[in-house]
């Protein structure tokens, strides 16, 4: 096993107090950070993300990876400069919808997201579609999730959907759905780019979703 089979392990098994030794030991080796990240962590991530869907792994499995990555990616981060812990460093902005204080699930989502090397924007809870509005024009994100913990906010969603189009913004971004009530039908009514069942999916879904995007984008 080399080293960045280890440091994939090391995630797997959530060991995030011995991530930044192996992490130590790998650049000492001469590979670079980049390769540590594309190699080792995001895929890493993404494993964590299948065995949650198919039910192998549970959310504290989800929470101990995502911390454990978030650990490396820190002590990388100073090697890889001002534009972050990849050379293409996406952003993604999340907020709950108005009207909704729940926050667990999305804190979930930004765990993994920060875990497999996004930069994170988080609007917190009862998020307006203005201020949606104002946080794409400000950070230029890829990516703008939103997320609904009860039926009766997740109505906000498509609103948010509809402000962002009125700005002109709509065909800027990706837009990424999730919560509790929230299902694929939903998501193919309010043409969202995006259907993220869990959180323990939402980094893996995204990143594919992006990758075809951003391949769609180069076509153009």
């Amino acid at each position: 096993m080399n080293i960045l089979d280890d440091i994939y392990s090391c995630v797997l098994e959530g060991r995030r107090n011995e991530v930044e030794i192996l992490v130590k030991q790998a650049l000492e080796e001469n590979v670079s950070a980049t390769d540590i990240i594309e190699k080792a962590l995001r895929p890493a991530m993404d494993e964590v993300g299948l065995r949650f869907s198919r039910a192998e792994f549970f959310l504290p499995d989800l929470i101990l990876a995502a911390e454990t990555t978030k650990r490396a990616v820190a002590y990388l981060r100073p090697l890889l400069g001002e534009k972050g812990v990849t050379s293409r460093q996406e952003t993604v902005v999340i907020g709950t919808v108005q009207g909704d204080l729940h926050d667990i699930g999305k804190n979930l989502v930004i765990a993994t997201l920060e875990g497999t090397g996004y930069r994170v924007v988080d609007l917190g809870v009862d998020v307006a579609p203005e201020r949606f509005v104002e946080a794409v024009r400000m950070h230029k994100p890829a990516v703008v999730g939103f997320s609904a913990l009860l039926s009766t906010t997740m109505v906000n969603i498509p609103r948010t959907i509809d402000a962002l189009r009125e700005a002109g913004l709509r065909e800027e971004v990706l837009i990424a759905v999730g919560g509790a009530p929230v299902t694929q039908r939903n998501a193919d009514e309010w043409q969202a780019d995006i259907y993220a069942p869990d959180a323990g999916t939402a980094a893996r879904v995204i990143t594919e979703r992006l990758a075809a995007w951003q391949k769609d984008q180069e076509v153009l």
